[in-house]
């Protein structure tokens, strides 16, 4: 009588281990599909050159939900965490090498200084919500020009640089 108890045991721990394995299994496989559907769908965005379809893929399989409340595990103070950004990004967009950059500002400065531009007339008329609507129209996320400015410095900075700009 115990050998029978014994080997229904034995056996009842065998499916319960085979079960197991093949639930596992079965999960690897299920990330492993949505990991090649992310990419088959971003791939495919990405392929048809559809800049928004990309984004919206992006975002919707990768992006968190949960917003972030502090920065390096411990920073909840707002002007902490603003300190914290802009020196990572002031180190991020640097040169790395400064006597480069400076021969290529020197190149570019002289290359200008020879630049013959056309005369402008009556035909070109700018006024300040000619100036605004080109900022607003400036496209996001682009390399900063020489002076370290980039579209969004001119996007969110106050409304009346265009009256200045003009």
């Amino acid at each position: 009588m115990e050998g029978c108890w014994q080997t229904k045991k034995r056996s009842n721990f065998q499916k319960r281990q085979s079960c197991r394995l093949a639930y596992r299994k079965r999960l690897k496989e299920s990330r492993m599909q949505n990991v090649e559907s992310y990419s088959n769908d971003l791939h495919d965005a990405l392929r048809r050159k559809q800049d928004n379809a990309f984004w919206q893929c992006w975002r919707s399989k990768l992006e968190c939900k949960s917003k972030c409340s502090q920065v390096d595990c411990s920073c909840v103070d707002n002007d902490v965490i603003v300190n914290k950004f802009a020196s990572h990004f002031k180190t991020a967009f640097s040169c790395n090498n400064s006597h480069t950059a400076e021969s290529l500002k020197q190149k570019y400065v002289a290359a200008r200084d020879n630049y013959c531009e056309t005369l402008i007339n009556d035909s070109h008329k700018f006024d300040t919500e000619w100036v605004s609507n080109v900022v607003f129209n400036l496209k996001k996320g682009k390399v900063v020009d020489i002076d370290g400015l980039s579209a969004e410095h001119l996007q969110f900075c106050h409304p009346s640089l265009c009256v200045i700009m003009l």
